[in-house]
């Protein structure tokens, strides 16, 4: 085994391979950009090497500064983890050639499967099916003339990537050119290679193959994992095993994973992608590395799928053979992303101001990179975190996952938590009535969390905020007896004192009478009621008429953050006094939603526009962000050029006249 190992990456997946590494007393050497100088993975490794500049391309993807790393740290092996370099094959090359061990396959492996175009060859030659696709040349105007004879809809993808980064679906012809570009900016910043290639779009379910192989021609293929529930063709839900397949489709899979693996002499751990329609199946693509749901495999089989990466590069035979490999239960995971889904899931930046997971058990398994007061930046993948549960059966971890889902607690940044709830809960995925076009079919699910609460739940909210206002009243003031108070409590009597809170776009109206520390009566426009509480730091007890429910409270700098069922209330105090506001400069401005760098504009001045019109794209976290038009209006000034680097809220355009909505 290593002594020393280095790894190439950040994050959830870092600190994944730290912990695995500890369990067998390998040292870790980490690195780190400028932003992410106080992540977790920096402080949970033995040592931490600074790369330089926030951007992957001047950090994370520098095969240079990673080398360099390597060589001072005294290392003897790299692990890549996924995304960044992991399926470059000229750093597995360049690792060699230092004389390090690179933890994955071999540089062939890499070039053959790694590339999307090359993998669609391999295949065909040994037999297996493939999507119609076009991949024999990086002209447009040839992809363009591949779309057309393989037939609309159609998918854009960049070779060399994964993750669901640079691709696209077009629908017709006129959007073909444009997101070809934009897929090739995309590719080229996530992956430093903008080579694409052409697939004929279909509704089918995504299935896949995790395979390992090692260099004494050992090679296992585990149960199978779905991976439809996705969203920009990244998943966010993954399944083990895949529900309602034939025992003849699932032998048939693994078979033809077996098979891919052959052909190219697969070493490490690699998954074979299949879409799924019926009993028939075609050959995707392969990930030559570890894949991100790899947890929901490991708790299935009990098997550790970083310690098996490390063994086999350090020239051990599989720690098991096929035979071994047994299935016990069902496992799924939910991927917690830092974004916005009903703003077409715009990626979230911010400060983590409370973070909060569901306890980890045998059956739980919580894998994250962040903590409480980290912030999460616009240069990298919103992964919060891998929340993972496994059952007897589907059902039983399905309810298991949603229960954990429930126990998580973000303030700070927006978060998809409430749309992988309403997934989890749906009657269709209940059912497994699943495939790619699951969310497209269901968009009414994004929307959860958005509906008016009820006057009960109302009631709790409001009630909530009015202890943590008084129990913030008596900590600013010192009060430790009712004597002392401040808050109008009186010995004949019990003063009301009115207070206004803002939830959402509505202000509620409410009246306190302090009766005794920790409880008053709370009179509001729908209810009359008494509020008994007790705090401990962000935990409340609150019993409103006698029942008893535990929240949580955050403080802010204008109010209190609600936590009640998982589901976040933002109760701003109203100050009477306060001038309404001002229609200003911005209420006619498109701002940046997050700080990014300009790719592309698509208006000019002295243009008039319609809502929803393309004005410009942002690059950030990865991604090309396309910003619409939103509302109707004439463009009075474009403030940056491409290229240039905005801030999160810096004007970008703005029109001639009247309030955009």
């Amino acid at each position: 085994m290593f002594r020393k190992i280095l790894i190439a990456n950040r994050g959830e997946i870092a600190c994944r391979i730290i912990a695995t590494a500890e369990r067998l007393g390998v040292s870790t050497t980490a690195v780190y950009s400028d932003v992410d100088r106080h992540m977790l993975h920096v402080a949970r490794a033995d040592e931490a090497y600074p790369l330089g500049a926030a951007p992957a391309r001047e950090s994370y993807l520098s095969i240079e500064k990673i080398l360099a790393v390597a060589q001072s740290a005294g290392v003897e092996a790299v692990h890549p983890g996924y995304g960044f370099l992991s399926e470059n094959a000229q750093f597995a090359e360049r690792c060699i050639e230092a004389g390090l061990v690179f933890i994955g396959p071999t540089p062939l492996a890499i070039r053959l499967m790694g590339s999307k175009a090359q993998a669609r060859l391999t295949m065909e030659r040994a037999g297996v099916p493939i999507v119609p696709g076009f991949h024999d040349s990086q002209d447009t105007a040839s992809l363009v003339e591949a779309a057309a004879r393989i037939g609309y809809p159609v998918l854009v993808k960049a070779s060399a990537g994964g993750g669901g980064k640079a691709m696209r679906l077009v629908a017709t012809a006129s959007e073909l050119r444009g997101a070809i570009e934009s897929a090739r900016r995309e590719a080229a910043s996530a992956f430093g290679d903008d080579s694409l290639l052409i697939e004929k779009a279909l509704e089918a379910r995504h299935v896949e193959v995790q395979i390992f192989g090692d260099a004494h021609g050992g090679l296992v293929a585990f149960p199978e994992r779905d991976c439809s529930i996705q969203r920009r063709h990244q998943k966010i839900i993954e399944e083990t095993p895949a529900p309602g397949l034939s025992t003849e489709l699932r032998s048939a899979l693994r078979e033809a994973a077996l098979a891919a693996g052959r052909a190219v002499a697969y070493i490490g751990a690699g998954t074979i992608e299949f879409l799924v329609m019926g009993e028939s199946f075609y050959f995707l693509e392969m990930n030559t590395r570890l894949q991100v749901e790899h947890p929901i495999t490991e708790m299935i089989s009990g098997v550790d799928l970083v310690e098996w990466q490390l063994r086999v590069a350090a020239g051990e035979p599989l720690p098991a053979t096929q035979e071994k490999i047994a299935l016990q239960g069902h496992a799924i995971e939910a991927r917690l992303y830092a974004e916005t889904p009903a703003q077409d899931f715009l990626p979230s930046v911010g400060r983590l101001d409370h973070w909060r997971t569901a306890r980890e058990t045998i059956s739980i398994r919580v894998e994250t990179g962040v903590r409480e007061g980290d912030v999460v930046t616009p240069f990298y993948d919103p992964l919060l975190a891998k929340i993972v549960a496994q059952g007897t059966d589907r059902d039983a971890a399905r309810r298991s996952l949603l229960a954990a889902l429930r126990a998580c607690e973000i303030v700070g940044v927006s978060t998809n938590k409430l749309l992988l709830r309403a997934i989890l809960d749906s009657e269709a995925y209940e059912a497994a009535r699943i495939d790619t076009q699951f969310l497209p079919r269901h968009l009414d699910l994004i929307l959860a969390g958005e509906e008016a609460l009820d006057e009960e739940a109302e009631t709790i909210v409001v009630s909530a905020g009015a202890a943590a206002w008084l129990a913030a009243l008596r900590a600013e003031s010192g009060d430790t007896t009712p004597w002392d108070a401040t808050d109008g409590w009186r010995l004949n009597g019990a003063a009301r004192q009115k207070l206004c809170f803002r939830l959402g776009d509505r202000d509620i109206a409410v009246a306190l009478a302090p009766l005794a520390p920790g409880a008053f009566r709370l009179e509001t426009p729908k209810s009359h009621v008494l509020v008994e509480y007790e705090t401990n730091q962000r935990r409340m007890s609150l019993r409103v008429d006698g029942v008893e429910r535990k929240l949580s409270i955050i403080e802010g700098r204008q109010g209190f953050v609600v936590i009640s069922d998982g589901r976040n209330f933002e109760l701003s105090v109203v100050d009477p006094l306060a001038p309404p506001r001002a229609q200003s400069e911005a209420d006619a401005e498109l701002t940046a939603p997050l700080p990014g760098r300009v790719t592309g504009l698509y208006v000019g001045v002295g243009e008039s526009v319609k809502k929803g019109a393309q004005l410009l794209t942002l690059e950030a976290m990865k991604m090309e962000i396309s910003l619409s038009a939103p509302r109707d209006g004439r463009i009075s000034s474009i403030r940056p050029a491409v290229g240039d680097m905005v801030k999160q809220g810096e004007a970008l355009v703005v029109f001639a006249e009247g309030k955009a909505t």
